[in-house]
């Protein structure tokens, strides 16, 4: 797994026990997940259809580094299914997994669109390809 992004936990991140909120992770994991995809497909209009169970295995505190990662399980027709674990940066302690993230690729008019991609692609693979 490739972990592409780090944020550092600060008091406006925090819940009522002092530790991580929950649903500021989970808007970190989806902004992750449709930053991944839009880069994968080459397409800025991209929606999360289905985010499967989450799974919290520990906490994050203020002033900690966790860094999020992402891997891709499976590309549909249009549609990019991934997983994703966060952990924290310093300890490598997993704070959290979420076993399916389903992404949709949208057209113009806001409707699935295939997008023909079948393997993982890299900017720098990208790149070479540019004439």
């Amino acid at each position: 797994m490739r972990f592409h992004t780090r944020k550092w936990v600060k008091p406006e991140d925090l819940n009522a026990n002092g530790t991580l909120f929950g649903g500021r992770l989970l808007a970190w994991i989806d902004e992750e997940a449709a930053l991944y995809s839009i880069i994968q497909l080459e397409n800025n209009k991209v929606v999360t259809k289905y985010m499967s169970e989450i799974n919290f295995m520990s906490f994050a505190s203020q002033g900690d580094i966790v860094e999020i990662g992402i891997e891709v399980i499976n590309f549909g027709k249009s549609s990019l299914t991934l997983k994703c674990e966060v952990r924290n940066k310093m300890t490598r302690n997993t704070i959290v997994t979420v076993d399916t993230i389903i992404m949709v690729n949208l057209g113009a008019d806001g409707k699935p669109l295939p997008h023909g991609k079948t393997k993982v692609e890299y900017v720098k693979d990208r790149l070479g390809q540019q004439t």
